[in-house]
């Protein structure tokens, strides 16, 4: 066990401790990136939307053509014992299935015979800072060099490492991937522009991963009848935003302040939080209280 993964893990059907769990070499995740993943929290011992993830887990399965060592009873339960075996209320739950370890190296799909490798472990839940959220953060625009396939969450994540290792070299939380002049999501989240009102939302397309925070998000708004418009978002309107927001599972909705070196917004509010991050992230934790940490 270490302060961020708990003992124990899950590999391959047993539960072990972190230090006795080992994978081949020549397995395809390790030398291919050839594997899917998932990123489950957990709140007050409670994983939040289970199914979805593993359906999006099973979707991405599918679309790189890889079999599920477990079904679904299989996930639940391993979740459930990761969860009961961690020392936190609140956790994320990692999830890995690569293509498993052949005797060889070869480009194409290892014989049948070759069973997947799947991994889990439970760690803590670490959220934004009240210091961080209260005063928002700073991003870049990179050209999104990934491949065509990011509604795919696959483990093969370099273009994306790339991106965001760009904006810590530049002082920055996160990159904005634009693709043929428009903005598609962060490099590790998904992101929402608030103009004249209206919280604008990128649709789900291949070339965006559909977040299960983000699905979160569009509820919320539609909940409590906040103009929303799901349109593809150039990147001139995300320069002209009044805000502009990055949304996951950890940083759940925090504000972007400054962009690309400039304020974001106009008036009083530039570069500051503005008052639609600030009323979502209230809906947001209300319902976190009252729903997730409830069932």
């Amino acid at each position: 066990m270490t302060p961020y993964v708990a003992d124990p893990v899950y590999l391959n059907g047993q539960f072990l401790p972190l230090a006795d769990a080992g994978v081949s070499p020549l397995d395809r995740g390790f030398l291919y990136g050839d594997g899917v993943y998932e990123l489950i929290p957990v709140y007050s011992r409670r994983p939040f939307r289970l199914d979805e993830h593993l359906k999006r887990q099973q979707a991405t399965l599918d679309g790189i053509r890889m079999a599920n060592p477990l079904d679904l009873a299989g996930w639940k339960a391993v979740v459930e014992k990761l969860i009961a075996g961690a020392p936190w209320d609140d956790q994320s739950i990692y999830l890995q299935v690569t293509r498993g370890a052949d005797n060889k190296r070869d480009h194409a799909f290892p014989p049948a015979s070759v069973t997947p490798t799947a991994f889990a472990f439970a760690a803590p839940l670490t959220t934004t800072p009240a210091e961080v959220r209260a005063k928002g953060v700073a991003a870049i625009t990179v050209s999104d060099q990934r491949w065509a396939r990011c509604d795919l969450k696959v483990i093969s994540l370099l273009a994306n490492i790339l991106a965001r290792q760009q904006a810590v070299d530049e002082g920055c939380a996160e990159a904005l991937l634009i693709r043929d002049g428009y903005m598609k999501e962060g490099a590790a989240s998904n992101i929402f522009v608030v103009k004249d009102g209206v919280l604008l939302a990128p649709p789900k397309t291949q070339l965006m991963l559909p977040g299960i925070t983000y699905d979160l998000v569009i509820e919320l708004a539609e909940r409590h009848g906040q103009p929303l418009n799901v349109r593809e978002i150039s990147e001139a309107e995300l320069h002209s935003a009044d805000e502009v927001w990055m949304t996951s599972s950890t940083k759940e909705v925090l504000a972007i302040t400054t962009l690309d070196g400039k304020p974001v917004g106009s008036g009083a509010n530039a570069g500051k939080p503005g008052p639609l991050g600030e009323q979502m992230y209230q809906w947001y934790q209300e319902f976190k209280n009252t729903v997730m940490r409830k069932g």
